[in-house]
């Protein structure tokens, strides 16, 4: 909960600050700086991280089909950097309905891994979290009346690295955020290449070169949302599999 209402609270404060402060100061015009966002998200992986080492006692991640492989005092950085890659993922949150369907996907899958582990109790937060994400989803699709921004999508890709540790099941979390990986890498490879005057993409994240290549809003939504579908349900089989 902690971890939820923590990074829910910078991703306000940053939407507030492209609301109120962009016109006035260049600093703010989008928000909190990117380098000040990624600082404050590491912080609050380090909280999470200490939680789970020093009060849970975890130190080990499971493998489907390989077993416990146990991390020791590396867990921590290990917590920390899987927080920031899950962050890094919000940028797939560039088109109405996307994100939403996309992440409603994610968290049902966990819902579905928390049940079968009888983790009840995170099971019911998934879905009530899932739930919550249709219900906006229902007033975000075109023409959206509502959108996610970095207060949603902040608290969200925070709080599906922690459920990803309680479950024990990060291991499958680059297949059942599939489309989240797929959104940072673009931007990451898109970054590199600039430094060397390339491009890999016309634009990116992904969502965005699909655009400059004709494909309509619409469609690069419902393909986002079939391709994280059967994402979720792989890594959901992947994960129950023993």
């Amino acid at each position: 909960m902690f971890v939820l209402l923590s990074a829910s609270l910078v991703g306000l404060s940053d939407d507030l600050l492209q609301i109120y402060e962009g016109a006035k100061k260049e600093i703010f015009m989008d928000g909190i700086p990117r380098k000040w966002r990624t600082f404050i998200v590491a912080l609050i992986g380090a909280a999470g991280a200490y939680w789970f080492y020093y009060k849970l006692g975890m130190n080990s991640v499971i493998i489907p089909h390989f077993g416990q492989i146990n991390l020791g005092i590396w867990f921590i950085p290990f917590f920390i950097i899987t927080m920031l890659a899950v962050f890094s993922g919000g940028v797939i949150d560039g088109v109405d309905g996307l994100s939403g369907g996309v992440m409603a996907s994610i968290f049902s899958a966990y819902g579905g891994i928390a049940y079968f582990q009888n983790q009840i109790d995170i099971a019911a937060f998934c879905m009530v979290i899932t739930a919550s994400i249709l219900a906006f989803l229902w007033f975000n699709i075109p023409p959206a009346r509502f959108y996610m921004g970095e207060t949603g999508m902040l608290g969200l890709t925070a709080t599906l690295t922690t459920i990803a540790f309680l479950t024990n099941a990060v291991a499958v979390l680059p297949i059942i955020a599939f489309p989240l990986v797929v959104e940072s890498a673009s931007s990451i490879a898109q970054m590199i290449a600039r430094k060397f005057g390339k491009k890999v993409f016309k634009v990116a994240p992904l969502h965005n070169h699909l655009m400059a290549m004709g494909w309509s809003r619409e469609r690069i939504t419902m393909r986002f949302w079939v391709v994280s579908i059967f994402c979720a349900i792989v890594g959901m089989i992947l994960a129950l599999l023993k």
